[in-house]
């Protein structure tokens, strides 16, 4: 059970002498809510994704369904609400999985019970399906998917690639095609929704997709926590109770090879990260040294990580302890200026006592390594006694330094209201590289995004090309702002800045 009380980190971390609270959101409700993910759009705003039985008096347009449904709130960078979305079937429909995409828009990926009728555009496969709703930054949908079979599908990752294109991952249970009591899933999506591939992996026993990230490629990595020996499809062996097992995907969807990681006991894998040499696998151990795994245990359930070449072979491995049970929930690796190398790790999660569930005995933690794993340091936030239910659900570490905490809260079961609280973390922002102008991604093919390093109120973006003839000129407020360069034919421009303090930077774009 992931519960940490983050009423209890709001007072203690505001007087913690390297944090701040920058601000706290509180999204009211009065049935049941889960909230399953924060995403960081790129132009520093929040979209908050979960699935609740909403309301009578949220309820629109005479749409009610006495069901989960998908349920979206979208926050500004200062924490004030810009919409909120319900995506209604009629029956249970949870939301799991989100990503932005370049365009400024999102994709949801949930798993549905539903058959036709309200929001819901095509009849049920069958069993449960992953239902797929691609809408624009203001929340309107452009499009949708129902994907699925006769068997039971879930729907747990989505990543863009480079294409443009999406990748969907989940899992499968009673398939006719598969292999163990639960499979991994991997659909391939065009940019438009048409579905390019589809595929089934896993041994014969139970194997679990955890996690999936776009790789420079144009394809996909994915984190599978396996409890399968050999067969089916798997093609490497475990060596204890549940391992870590990669895979790598090439840009349409074929396997390009496939890793196990493991000791005797049991090993579950949470996140994955890209790094400047290939990859950083994370999870929690509860193995000795046995099977590949070099590294032991110190107490309970210790953090494991492990860093690969973009060949999958091994560089290190490392593991960390906080006491009793420690569990990851989010990993970001730091870049220099430059992109091209790592410059350091950060950790974060929380510690929970062994079978006890007292807020006493649970502690948000954040560690932060050097590019090669070793420790450089770590900081707790206590959690305090609480008569409140509250559940931290997600952590996301933003480039600029801040810290996202987002989970649910309540007097009493059955009654949970969203918790959202973002951090300042001085220690953490020292770390950041900072850029007076940063342009991503580059080179472009549709839209880019033009990232101001240095304070300002109001500032003009030019663009010009190679012969210094102004293409485009546009006033901003904000840090980041999305520049449209579909217009623009291959080849390099620049990107000017000019702020109402007289500072300028200037950048190339390459357009692809």
């Amino acid at each position: 059970m992931r519960k940490f009380y983050i009423g209890a980190l709001f007072l203690c971390a505001a007087g913690y002498s390297a944090q701040e609270v920058v601000w706290q959101k509180d999204i009211k409700s009065n049935t049941q809510d889960f909230l399953s993910q924060v995403t960081t759009t790129i132009d520093g705003q929040y979209l908050i994704t979960g699935s609740s039985i909403q309301s009578k008096k949220l309820s629109t347009d005479n749409k009610q369904n006495n069901g989960y449904d998908f349920h979206l709130v979208k926050l500004n960078n200062q924490g004030e609400q810009a919409w909120e979305k319900f995506f209604i079937g009629n029956n249970h429909d949870f939301l799991s999985a989100t990503v932005s995409t370049q365009e400024g828009g999102f994709l949801l990926a949930g798993t549905s019970y539903s058959g036709k009728g309200l929001d819901k555009k095509d009849d049920s496969k069958g069993g449960s399906d992953i239902w797929l709703i691609r809408i624009n930054e203001f929340g309107d949908e452009l499009w949708q998917k129902t994907l699925g079979s006769s068997a039971d599908e879930e729907a747990r990752s989505v990543i863009q690639t480079t294409d443009l294109g999406f990748f969907v991952a989940g899992n499968v249970q009673n398939s006719a095609k598969g292999y163990g009591s639960k499979d991994v899933l991997i659909i391939k999506l065009d940019k438009n929704g048409k579905e390019l591939s589809q595929s089934i992996l896993g041994g014969k026993g139970l194997d679990e997709v955890e996690k999936m990230i776009p790789t420079k490629d144009g394809g996909a990595l994915l984190g599978i926590y396996s409890r399968s020996g050999m067969g089916g499809s798997k093609k490497t062996e475990n060596f204890g109770e549940g391992d870590y097992w990669i895979i790598k995907l090439n840009k349409d969807g074929k396997v390009e090879w496939e890793k196990n990681f493991g000791g005797k006991d049991d090993d579950h894998l949470r996140t994955l990260a890209l790094t400047s040499t290939g990859f950083l696998i994370g999870g929690e151990s509860r193995s000795e040294r046995s099977g590949n795994k070099t590294v032991g245990i110190e107490e309970g359930t210790d953090l494991w990580l492990i860093s690969l070449n973009d060949k999958g072979d091994e560089i290190w491995q490392k593991s960390y302890n906080f006491k009793n049970r420690d569990v990851l929930m989010g990993m970001s690796v730091l870049h220099a200026a430059d992109d091209k190398t790592s410059k350091g790790i950060l950790l974060g999660g929380y510690t929970q006592a062994e079978g006890r569930i007292q807020a006493e005995d649970e502690t948000f933690w954040i560690l932060y390594l050097d590019q090669n794993g070793n420790e450089e340091w770590r900081k707790h936030v206590k959690g305090e006694s609480s008569k409140k239910e509250e559940r931290l659900s997600d952590i996301k570490l933003n480039r600029d330094g801040s810290i996202i905490l987002a989970g649910t809260s309540a007097e009493e079961l059955g009654k949970e209201n969203w918790k959202i609280i973002k951090l300042g973390d001085k220690q953490i922002d020292q770390l950041i590289v900072k850029q007076d102008i940063k342009i991503y991604p580059n080179p472009v093919s549709d839209y880019a995004y033009v990232e101001i390093g240095f304070d300002f109120k109001e500032a003009d973006i030019l663009l010009y090309d190679m012969s210094g003839r102004q293409l485009q000129s546009l006033k901003t407020k904000n840090k980041v702002t999305k520049i449209n360069t579909q217009s623009l034919i291959q080849g390099a421009y620049l990107i000017t800045i000019k702020t109402n303090t007289n500072k300028t930077a200037n950048a190339k774009l390459i357009k692809k």
